[in-house]
């Protein structure tokens, strides 16, 4: 991914266009800054997940920002935050649809013979051996807390607080 960042600052050089190359350099010393922490803590450097990380955390930071300045009626601002986030997302993984994270939920709930809240950690864990990088994680344990709330419900035999007659 290192190299991909690279050659796309170079040909945005090449193009003179100022707004690209500032947004690479940006991630370029995103990714330097975490190599040097991790150095220091005594690791390699960060991996492509690492690195992944880091602009997933960019763009959160930068549609933060825009809302901010949209809201501050700063639309010509909120346009240039737009516009860095469409350039980090070239560089992260393709991420599941809304429907392919609901079927993919369902799957592991099958798989894993998950019945209620207390699985949800087991759940998240193998979504994220399966899919690092291509779901978004928080979407994904609102959709599986939805799943298992109703699995625990059906399981009890109906809802919290109904009494069986004996």
């Amino acid at each position: 991914m290192r190299e991909r960042i690279n050659t796309a600052l170079r040909a945005a050089q090449d193009a003179s266009d100022k707004r690209r190359c500032a947004t690479l350099r940006l991630i370029q010393t995103a990714v330097k800054d975490r190599e040097n922490a991790a150095r220091e803590h005594g690791k390699d450097g960060v991996n492509e997940d690492e690195v992944v990380d880091i602009l997933r955390k960019m763009l959160r930071q930068r549609d933060a920002s825009a809302e901010e300045f949209e809201s501050g009626g700063q639309l010509d601002l909120a346009e240039q935050e737009r516009i860095e986030q469409a350039i980090i997302r070239e560089f992260l993984p393709e991420q599941l649809s809304e429907a392919e994270v609901r079927s993919a939920c369902e799957s592991t709930v099958k798989e894993i013979d998950a019945h209620g809240l207390r699985d949800i950690g087991r759940c998240m864990s193998e979504l994220k051996s399966r899919y690092p990088g291509k779901m978004d994680f928080v979407q994904a344990s609102c959709v599986m807390k939805d799943m298992l709330r109703n699995a625990g419900n059906e399981n009890t035999g109906g809802e919290p607080g109904d009494e069986a007659s004996n």
